[in-house]
């Protein structure tokens, strides 16, 4: 690892603790329960909602109707997404005429939008219209975040409040993420792309011509049904437009990740420079991270929430540097061809397969495990190229459950599922009834809790089972082995966890893919969701416990690595032999 890659990972980190306190505290002053100043100056515009939609703001919702306003708002969501892309051909703003996608495929985007996956099995320019990404697309990225957002601050509630039967107001909590929260930071950041070059327009694709004309073969059918294969000269390329600035904030910020063309961050139009890759890393983060103050502040004690964002620290800056240094080193299968992989001032050194030249490797490493560990999904460069040590990262961050950092909202509340389970185990070693935030965990939020932390596991291990051992499933793969096991793992990991990125090298847009990936997403979104808000509405009516001297304190160096142990352990257990099949074999094989 060279003193560059240091240098960017401490810069980032850096401005970002900077920026999650004032976030934080923003987000806790939107979702008090008493009005604050920043609810009363949207005041007006929430009120013209809420009477435009029906919505009686002041009505208070137990877990159950809470959790079914959430399910209903996402279903028909998804359906909407569904229908748009199927009659898209007959739509405006379609001026490159491109017809309706296909059922399976149109599915399985309807569910990975909602459910804030953002798994892409489509090429974005060759497939979506214009209309389509914003109304459908783009709408849903709002949406799927500020759900997430809603959920967390419900879990929180749940904590926070005593002897209560409810946890707030579905609508009003995802009008305020939306209003407050999502649109304004999205505006900003939209700007701040495209002042360094993410285009925004409506314009139809342009064809221009080559710096330097060449040819490529084609191979067609003459009139007998015999291959012809002729010489086609390649004079044109066809340079895709669109309104991308506006979607890339959102999917940034809302750690959604569905890229507007197919290479997502890698595009140059999506992510023209440094700069703009250094935004859209410090959004994917942003909101996670500053949640965590929110928490704090809303149990009242902030200790609490420091306590998370240390814990969330302290697993990922260990593996974002290990993958950046796997990358820096090189492939090994290299080392024994006197091959120079070491960074010098004419060369970044290390594996650049994969990646872009204007980030390098510590831009992309670290963009890689920031994107896997806060279930964002977008990329800047091929995963499918990374070492396999280096590769094996990313895959492990999505892997324990997508709660370091994680989505917005749903990283933090399955945390909190990670966190229960912590201090379960700690009542367990000293005999006590285990206790968190003041309320007694008993048996019915444990099972919650347990079932919130398993359900993702148990979708990645039962999924990928069924991909290796069907036809249709490994015939979408590229490469035979141990890389192809990790292309297959990968896949189902980031569509089980609600990640979405891709590890590239697997043909997803098959009928048999899209719906694997879409059965994860849904079930690794909703049942999770709504296993947290029995939890939150169980520990709502509970009364507060006082703090006595057999009360585990949670907000301690020793809480934060009880918690982090148990994130590792869960994650390590599980997954070990998956991974000693895919990335690990892959090690061993090319390291000898």
């Amino acid at each position: 690892m060279t003193a560059n890659d240091l240098v960017q990972v401490a810069v980032y980190l850096a401005v970002l603790l900077a920026l999650v306190w004032p976030v934080g505290r923003y987000m806790a002053k939107v979702f008090a329960d008493a009005p604050s100043r920043v609810t009363r100056v949207g005041a007006p515009v929430e009120r013209g909602l809420y009477r435009l939609c029906g919505i009686h703001a002041g009505e208070e919702m137990d877990w159950k109707r809470y959790a079914l306003a959430m399910l209903v708002s996402n279903v028909l969501g998804a359906l909407a997404v569904y229908l748009l892309q199927r009659v898209q051909q007959w739509l405006p703003l379609n001026p490159q005429h491109f017809g309706a996608v296909s059922p399976d495929s149109a599915m399985n985007t309807a569910i990975s939008f909602a459910t804030n996956t953002n798994w892409q099995g489509y090429t974005g320019e060759s497939t979506m219209s214009y209309l389509v990404d914003m109304l459908a697309l783009t709408v849903q990225n709002f949406l799927s975040a500020a759900t997430g957002i809603a959920v967390l601050v419900a879990v929180v509630r749940g904590f926070a409040r005593h002897s209560a039967q409810s946890l707030g107001n579905f609508w009003v909590d995802l009008t305020r993420a939306t209003l407050y929260v999502l649109l304004p930071l999205s505006l900003v950041i939209g700007l701040l792309l495209a002042s360094q070059g993410v285009i925004q327009n409506f314009r139809p694709y342009v064809d221009v011509p080559v710096v330097q004309a060449s040819s490529y073969t084609a191979t067609t059918k003459d009139a007998t049904g015999h291959d012809v294969s002729k010489t086609v000269p390649l004079t044109t390329q066809t340079l895709p437009m669109g309104p991308a600035a506006s979607q890339v904030a959102i999917k940034m910020l809302g750690t959604n990740g569905g890229g507007f063309f197919n290479a997502n961050s890698a595009h140059p139009y999506e992510n023209p420079t440094p700069f703009s890759n250094f935004i859209e890393m410090l959004a994917i983060f942003l909101i996670p991270g500053g949640l965590c103050i929110t928490f704090g502040q809303m149990v009242g004690d902030r200790r609490q929430g420091w306590a998370i964002l240390a814990t969330m620290l302290v697993i990922f800056v260990p593996l974002a540097l290990g993958c950046i240094a796997a990358e820096q080193a090189g492939n090994p299968a290299l080392h024994g061809l006197a091959v120079d992989a070491h960074a010098s001032a004419l060369q970044a050194g290390g594996n650049m397969e994969g990646k872009e030249t204007r980030f390098g490797i510590a831009a992309s490493g670290l963009f890689a495990t920031i994107t896997t560990a806060a279930s964002c999904g977008a990329v800047n460069a091929v995963h499918d190229s990374f070492t396999a040590l280096g590769g094996l990262v990313p895959m492990w961050l999505m892997q324990l459950g997508e709660v370091i950092f994680g989505g917005v909202g749903s990283g933090l509340y399955g945390m909190l599922a990670f966190a229960v389970v912590a201090v379960f185990i700690a009542g367990l070693m000293v005999g006590r009834t285990p206790e968190y935030l003041g309320k007694k965990i008993e048996a019915y939020e444990m099972k919650m809790a347990s079932l919130a932390v398993l359900l993702p596991c148990a979708l990645v291990v039962i999924c990928t089972a069924i991909a290796v051992m069907t036809p249709a499933g490994t015939s979408a793969v590229a490469n035979p082995g141990a890389h192809g096991f990790s292309e297959i793992l990968y896949a189902v990991s980031s569509a089980s966890n609600n990640n979405g990125s891709a590890f590239a090298g697997l043909n997803a847009n098959t009928p048999f893919w899209n719906v694997l990936l879409g059965v994860c997403m849904f079930l690794a979104r909703f049942p999770l969701a709504i296993a947290m808000l029995a939890m939150a509405g169980s520990l709502a009516a509970k009364k507060h416990v006082p703090v006595s001297a057999g009360t585990l304190p949670t907000h301690t160096p020793l809480f934060v690595a009880l918690l982090a142990s148990v994130v590792i352990v869960v994650g390590a257990l599980t997954f070990l032999p998956a991974l000693a099949l895919g990335p690990i074999a892959e090690y061993l094989m090319t390291a000898h």
